[in-house]
């Protein structure tokens, strides 16, 4: 396993494989950061993928070479990344050792940190370099991926003939296009909210101390609406967008909102206090919302409201050049939420 600690130069393109759509985005360097070759994303079949498990790989595989095939990506080196039960990730404090030491330490310890056979997973770590002058420890994180789970995705990959060199964390690739975007020492509260699950990820001068996965998300509205008016998903999906007027249906697609969104914002909000309760001298700045769950017409209102922070639609090509002959700046500005995942691992240079 290539988790994203690497520093080469050529960038792979960032493959998002959710529960709903397959989103893709392809970079390159530029004089003043990264120039936007390529974006798109492609709707997959209910039921493909599951809570980060690969169900279908041949109708996923479809998705992908449909999208390498119509937006002409050649670049054949690609990172992917996961989420869910099959991905553990842990921030444990160590002694400061040398690197080769640590690795050493770490998979002969591993199995007290890591709920699952040592054999069945891939393991890798970051030493985030925490320790103090007068501290002998320091902070590692420390990353876990069922061996079973990230090769269906490498099998599938392969037979696509793409070669995938990073594979990422949804967290972690949605931390890497934040800071790119923003001051590194900000003390803030990310959340991804994907159409089967959501990503907090909050950061305390730019280090991440607390981060969960959370199997909620956008479809369940979507989902409630269209049984509560038995219409069309599509349908379904514009009225939970606000992009086709209520009418009439308002109060009842209100009350939908309201329940259901209120669980997400307990969820949020019991990180929120985690965070609070170990940093009460660094309160939070803003919380950045991204995924398709940000676009949910009024829910950063909602946010603001229950959380008393500053709520920021993140847009992850806010400091990105692009061709406006070739990418329409509005389809560029409407999809940039759901695409912040994507654009976080097409940030990552290739390892080989």
């Amino acid at each position: 396993m290539n988790l994203p600690f690497t520093s080469q130069n050529e960038l792979v393109v960032g493959i998002d494989i959710g529960s709903h759509a397959v989103k893709v985005c392809q970079l390159k360097r530029a004089s003043d950061g990264y120039a936007i070759i390529a974006l798109g994303s492609n709707v997959l079949p209910e039921g493909a993928v599951d809570d980060g498990t690969l169900n279908d790989a041949e109708v996923v595989g479809e998705a992908i070479a449909d999208l390498f095939k119509n937006l002409k990506i050649r670049n054949r080196k690609v990172g992917f990344s996961i989420s869910g039960y099959s991905v553990i990730v842990k921030k444990v404090n160590l002694p400061v050792m040398e690197e080769a030491e640590l690795e050493e330490h770490i998979m002969a310890e591993a199995e007290q940190y890591i709920p699952f056979d040592i054999d069945d997973v891939y393991l890798d770590f970051h030493d985030l370099k925490t320790s103090q002058d007068d501290s002998q420890k320091t902070d590692v994180m420390l990353v876990a991926a069922k061996k079973d789970i990230v090769d269906d995705y490498l099998e599938m990959l392969q037979k696509l003939n793409l070669t995938a060199v990073v594979v990422d964390v949804d967290g972690f690739a949605l931390e890497n296009v934040y800071e790119f975007n923003h001051e590194k020492n900000d003390n803030i509260a990310l959340v991804d909210i994907g159409a089967s699950k959501m990503n907090i990820n909050i950061l305390s001068q730019g280090v991440s101390v607390v981060a969960r996965d959370i199997i909620v998300g956008s479809r369940q509205l979507t989902e409630q609406i269209q049984n509560v008016f038995d219409i069309e998903f599509e349908e379904a999906e514009q009225l939970k967008l606000g992009s086709l007027p209520a009418g009439d249906k308002r109060e009842e697609i209100e009350d939908i909102f309201s329940a259901t969104c209120t669980q997400w914002i307990l969820e949020i909000k019991k990180a929120i206090d985690l965070y609070h309760s170990n940093h009460p001298d660094q309160p939070l700045k803003k919380l950045i919302l991204s995924g398709g769950g940000a676009k949910v017409s009024g829910l950063d209102d909602f946010l603001a409201q229950e959380t008393d922070l500053e709520i920021e639609i993140f847009d992850p090509f806010a400091n990105m050049v692009s061709n406006s002959k070739k990418i329409d700046p509005d389809y560029l500005k409407s999809i940039g939420p759901e695409m912040a995942i994507a654009t976080g691992i097409a940030l990552r240079p290739s390892a080989i």
